[in-house]
């Protein structure tokens, strides 16, 4: 799943590559959405990797979400950590987090560029892929990342 998710990514924001390749870590997340009129809620699970000493560990996520509307929606996210501490919080306390919408953002002072990305914590920024290509919008409002505990 994570191979397919970044070959995915790689064709659609070449840059991408780089900025993966020169991160700490990254996470890759498979995700399956439902919304029925005002509540919906996801489920999926992904990869960590530790670009420093290749360590994997797996991960859970799970998304609630209020307004209205009605859907169905499978999509993939990639975040890319910039530093050590930024990966291991990740790993080790879970997250969540609400909306933030920006297109695209560049880090001047590191000389990474993150088109297409959104920066969702200081050191983290987050790719989203639909089945119908990348998401300029960041929807995984009310989301939660954990450790699989079965799989670790």
């Amino acid at each position: 799943m994570a191979s397919s998710v970044l070959r995915r990514l790689y064709r659609m924001q070449p840059g991408s590559r780089q900025a993966i390749a020169g991160s700490v870590g990254y996470a890759v997340f498979s995700n399956f959405g439902l919304k029925i009129f005002f509540a919906g809620g996801g489920s999926g699970q992904g990869l960590v990797v530790d670009n420093t000493n290749k360590r994997e560990t797996f991960m859970k996520m799970f998304e609630l979400q209020a307004g209205i509307g009605i859907g169905i929606k499978k999509f993939s996210v990639v975040f890319v950590f910039e530093t050590h501490d930024a990966l291991q919080n990740f790993i080790d306390s879970g997250w969540e987090f609400g909306a933030q919408g920006t297109a695209a953002a560049t880090l001047d002072n590191k000389g990474k560029s993150y088109q297409g990305a959104i920066s969702v914590a200081p050191d983290v920024w987050l790719y989203q892929l639909t089945d119908k290509g990348l998401a300029l919008e960041l929807s995984a409002k009310g989301s939660k990342y954990y450790r699989d505990d079965d799989l670790n």
